[in-house]
Formats: structure tokens, sequence, C-alpha cells
């Protein structure tokens, strides 16, 4: 579990790429490593099944996660909606787990302060240029929310064109200060961009985002770093 600054009663937890029960690795799986929790990336649909089974198992889950089929949008769901296409849920039912999956992008844990309604989103630099996080802000009947970043990518090892940059200042002036140039391209910090809109949203409770999936390979999946047979971690939040 995450130890973060949430109410005693919030759960939230990273997975990370490789799972030891009782001291035994499963076999690897090329850049799947053994943990994979991710139906959409090529692996083997039974292998995917059985993780995710031992998640539920190995951290007690309260109920399935309600895994969403991201596509970087704005969107972001009720749990309780049958709906499951957008980039970020939120809750206030006891039990119910929201999830994203992830594997260089931001995840984003959130709850309010009496802990009655929590949510995580899935903020890559396209859902944060559309608009993910203010949609997800938007979710919650409090503005005075707890954030937490759970794993993503770092600022050395996100490098990103000209015009991935001007989408983020065509959004707020502002975010030019999660950017450092280099040469022709440029460097995103994809947790300062995420702290601004934060900050300007009213949120300056934030903790998280001193790791790099990229570099803790022994740790993390990372897309950058591994392609296309990259498996994803899953994010997890739930009252208990």
């Amino acid at each position: 579990m995450i130890q973060s600054n949430f109410p005693k009663n919030v759960r939230l937890l990273s997975t990370m790429r490789y799972f030891n029960e009782e001291g035994k690795a499963f076999p690897t799986r090329s850049g799947y490593a053994n943990f994979n929790l991710a139906t959409h990336v090529g692996d083997d649909p039974q292998a995917v099944k059985r993780n995710r089974d031992l998640l539920i198992q190995r951290f007690n889950l309260p109920s399935e996660p309600k895994y969403l089929e991201q596509t970087h949008s704005n969107i972001c769901l009720q749990a309780s909606s049958g709906e499951c296409v957008g980039d970020a849920v939120v809750t206030k039912d006891k039990g119910i787990v929201c999830a994203v999956l992830t594997a260089d992008c931001l995840p984003i844990f959130a709850c309010d302060r009496s802990g009655t309604q929590v949510g995580v989103a899935h903020a890559g630099w396209k859902g944060v240029v559309s608009g993910i996080i203010e949609s997800f802000v938007e979710q919650f009947e409090s503005n005075d929310l707890l954030v937490h970043f759970g794993p993503a990518i770092s600022q050395d090892n996100f490098e990103v064109g000209n015009e991935v940059y001007q989408q983020f200042i065509n959004k707020n002036s502002k975010l030019d200060q999660a950017f450092i140039q280099n040469g022709d391209k440029y460097q995103l910090d994809i947790y300062q961009a995420a702290t601004i809109i934060l900050n300007g949203l009213g949120i300056d409770s934030i903790t998280g985002g001193d790791q790099c999936t990229y570099l803790q390979k022994d740790q993390y999946f990372s897309y950058r770093r591994d392609g296309a047979q990259s498996g994803r971690m899953a994010h997890l939040i739930w009252i208990g």
C-alpha cells in the first residue's frame, strides 16, 4: 500500500512489474515481466486473468477493480456507471475499487479530506492537454482535495517535440515552466505540469512525484523503454 497523507479509511495501491508470492517469482514474459494487468497489449489473456485474480487475492481487494478502456480523453466516469470508456473514475461507495493502468503516464489519486469520495485518473500528455485533470476534479463534490502522484516517467527521460510543447502553451502559458528546451526538442516534467494545473484549481496538498518508470526498470513498466510489448501497472483506490 502507498503511504500518503490520505485519511486512514482510504486505501491506494500501485502495482509493480514483478510479483513475488512467498519468495517465488513467476516466469517472466519479455516486456510483460510477470505482473502485467492489461488485456490490450498483446499479452497472453490467461496470464493477465491470473494476474488480475492474484491482485484481488493478494491485496484483499473488496471488489473487482473497475478497469477502464483508456483513450487519452478528458472523460471522468462515476464508478457506478455502466460506462467504461474514459480516463478517470471516482466513487463515494465503500468497497468499490477505482483503477487506471499506466506504463509512463501519470496516475493521479485524489480524495476529499473526509475520505468520503475517492478517485484516480490516467494523465498522459494527451490527456493533460485534453483536460482530464480538470474533468477529474469537477467530479468531486468538494474542491478541498488531497492528491497523490503515482509513478510516472521523469523529465530527464520524457522528450517531446515542439508540437507537443505548443499544445501545452496554448492550453496554459504557465505550463512553460514544466519544459526544458534541448535543441529542437523539449523535456516535459509531467509531474510539474499536473501540479501547475491542480494549483490553478485551488489544490495544493500534493504528495508523490519522485519516481521514474523509465529508469526504475526493476520496479516499473515503461512504454518508452520497452516498446509495444510493455505491460501495464494498475493504480487502485477505494474507501475501506
